[in-house]
């Protein structure tokens, strides 16, 4: 069995960092960027079912970093909704101080 990519503690620790560089982003939205960044969920339904959270607020949070340019939308199922997406040049520069 392979090990996870990051363990509770570490993902917590990531989430309340960026939500202290971006303030006015939700948890749930920092948490989106967290997982990105851990290689936890690239795409919306994975990041639902991970963290037991409705699927309709993740894809209000993805849109949310879309708008707020952090993350670009890649790729939609026009059926499940499922939202693929990836850090922006915005995001990444915001992530990026992570690595530091």
């Amino acid at each position: 069995m392979s090990e996870p990519p990051a363990d509770a503690e570490t993902f917590l620790a990531t989430t309340d960092t960026i939500a202290a560089l971006r303030p006015e982003l939700s948890l749930l939205e920092s948490g989106i960027l967290a997982g990105l960044h851990l290689g936890l969920a690239e795409d919306s339904r994975s990041f639902a079912r991970v963290f037991g959270i409705e699927h309709a607020l993740v894809l209000r949070a993805v849109d949310t970093l879309a708008g707020e340019t952090l993350v670009s939308v890649t790729a939609r199922d026009a059926r499940t909704q499922r939202t693929r997406y990836a850090a922006s040049e915005v995001g990444r520069s915001v992530l990026a101080v992570l690595a530091a």
